[in-house]
């Protein structure tokens, strides 16, 4: 069976994009939000196991809607997007219960790799 992934971004051809990159990557896209607190509605009813959403999102941000999922969902693995990459510290992407943190400038297999391995060590 295959992993279920949220896609979470307010840019239309990103999403769009992500939505296309993960099902032909063969995860099953259970659901599709374009902010954060639409990605908050969502996993709660959906419980993917991955959830990809974009860092900067009018509202309520990448960062915010993650603190708030890791409440909720605390097992479900998160990556954030970011036109920043790896500029936030460690420590504080953790607390905010982010896996990864991911340039949106990355090749897509490198997205599709990283969200593989995060699904294989939340499985074991």
């Amino acid at each position: 069976m295959a992993s279920s992934v949220l896609i979470v971004d307010d840019s239309p051809l990103v999403h769009e994009s992500l939505v296309r990159l993960f099902a032909d990557g063969g995860f099953e896209v259970c659901g599709e939000a374009e902010n954060g607190p639409a990605a908050i509605e969502k996993a709660q009813r959906l419980n993917p196991s991955l959830i990809v959403m974009d860092l900067s999102m009018p509202g309520m941000n990448g960062l915010e809607a993650a603190r708030r999922l890791r409440q909720i969902l605390p097992t479900v693995a998160i990556i954030i997007l970011s036109d920043y990459g790896g500029m936030f510290p460690e420590q504080e992407t953790r607390a905010a219960g982010i896996a990864a943190i991911l340039s949106k400038v990355e090749c897509s297999s490198v997205l599709l790799r990283e969200a593989r391995i995060l699904l294989r060590q939340t499985a074991a």
